[in-house]
């Protein structure tokens, strides 16, 4: 005879948050199964201190569970304030969920906070690596590298997300030499016009009148710059492809080229920008940063540069 094993409440209202999770959500497995190691663990901590129902959760089990992740005192393993952070946001949605639920009248966990995470300077490459990987975008003979080209040529030349890149309409594009210029649709439909280079445009007018006529042949007439080999708009992850491509033949690749991505081109422009004696205020409105602050972790990249400018440029510096 089989015997059935009872759950505890919290166990029971584990399944039915991960059930929701699963339904309403559509999370992938690999996500779930973080939540369900996540929360687990939760569960076990609570329940040795003797919480068996939601409703025993006060806002001190939630704080202490949180110094428990970092030292592992719960006896599991002592966690790194990233992997600590996932946990307790895992664990602030499920407080949140019996709220909504009407399982319990209050959110335990809503005042309890992720802990800070260090924060990792963006990567950047050297100006001429970003010409290494430029011209190996370009190799070739066809369509495909002129677009490859005009993208990555593009992307540095703007500081573009590679959704904006990829989003941009042949109207988005202003050509005329002198004040050529770019209209990029960022986070929040906010819309923003930026310059463009001699070296981008170059790319981008050789790809539109020898390159992308091509590519649209095989289509039914989408209006956007960049064109898979089908006609139709060039996804982001195809974009991608092209960039690791082009890395791995400028030999600015690790293992597949996980360490570069287009936003890299993103940072190299907003680092080499600054390095060259940009304002800050001006980087934040061509990469369309809300606020300055978000912009200025790109001047702890440049600390040689900054010394020098200070060097020369404080009265009283030497």
């Amino acid at each position: 005879m089989t015997q059935v094993v009872s759950r505890t409440p919290l166990e029971r209202a584990l399944e039915q948050y991960l059930a929701h999770l699963t339904v309403e959500r559509g999370l992938s497995r690999n996500t779930l199964a973080a939540y369900r190691r996540d929360l687990g663990r939760y569960v076990a901590y609570l329940v040795a201190r003797g919480r068996h129902e939601p409703q025993d959760v006060a806002s001190q089990d939630v704080e202490d569970y949180l110094l428990a992740l970092r030292t592992g005192s719960d006896g599991g393993s002592a966690l790194s304030a990233s992997s600590a952070a996932r946990a307790v946001v895992a664990v602030r949605g499920w407080h949140r969920f019996w709220v909504l639920d009407g399982v319990t009248a209050d959110d335990a966990a809503g005042a309890v906070r992720p802990p800070a995470t260090p924060r990792r300077l963006p990567k950047a490459i050297s100006v001429d690596e970003v010409g290494r990987l430029i011209d190996a975008a370009g190799f070739g003979d066809g369509a495909v590298p002129l677009r490859d080209r005009a993208l990555l040529e593009l992307l540095y030349a703007t500081g573009a997300r590679i959704s904006e890149a990829v989003g941009l309409d042949v109207d988005d594009v202003d050509a005329t030499p002198g004040r050529a210029a770019v209209r990029l649709l960022g986070k929040g439909g906010k819309e923003r016009v930026v310059p463009v280079g001699s070296f981008a445009l170059d790319a981008l007018e050789a790809y539109l009148v020898r390159g992308r006529p091509e590519l649209a042949a095989a289509g039914r007439g989408t209006p956007a710059v960049f064109l898979n080999t089908r006609g139709a708009r060039l996804s982001r992850q195809s974009a991608w492809a092209a960039l690791r491509t082009a890395a791995e033949r400028a030999g600015l690749a690790g293992a597949g080229g996980a360490h570069l991505s287009p936003h890299t081109l993103r940072h190299s422009f907003a680092t080499h920008l600054l390095a060259g004696g940009a304002d800050v205020r001006v980087v934040q409105e061509l990469l369309g940063h809300a606020s300055v602050t978000t912009t200025q972790i790109y001047t702890l990249v440049t600390p040689d540069t900054l010394r020098e400018v200070y060097q020369l440029s404080h009265p009283r510096a030497r």
